[in-house]
């Protein structure tokens, strides 16, 4: 069993940046894959970026270039570093946890954070 818990989210201007942390229980962090995905309001949930177990990272396009994903296995921890923020991004963020192998589908994660909210004013 994994609980994530997620921080960091807040109210940011455009163009500001923001960091995003998910805290992981269990001896095993090292072995899980951890996504990140988001969801605004009337819209599906969609994939952000992920990390598998290798550290190799994977983003959605709409990030590309402005969000970076890392992890830290002696911390149990993922982050999200989100710069050069728009109005666009302005979503619930979930962490996610998966063994092994990341994936950018939602259903393939077996483990969710509660979710934290960012803003981004125009």
């Amino acid at each position: 069993q994994v609980q994530l818990v997620e921080s960091g989210g807040g109210l940011v201007q455009a163009g500001g940046s923001l960091r995003l942390s998910c805290a992981a229980s269990g001896r095993t962090f090292s072995s899980y894959a951890m996504g990140w995905f988001r969801q605004a309001p009337g819209k599906e949930r969609e994939f952000v970026a992920a990390i598998n177990f290798s550290a190799f990272s994977t983003y959605a396009d709409s990030v590309k270039g402005r969000f970076t994903i890392s992890r830290d296995n002696a911390k149990n921890t993922v982050s999200l570093q989100m710069n050069s923020l728009k109005p666009e991004d302005t979503a619930v963020y979930y962490c996610a946890a998966k063994p092994i192998l990341s994936s950018t589908y939602s259903n393939d994660y077996n483990y969710w954070g509660q979710g934290t909210q960012v803003t981004v004013s125009s």
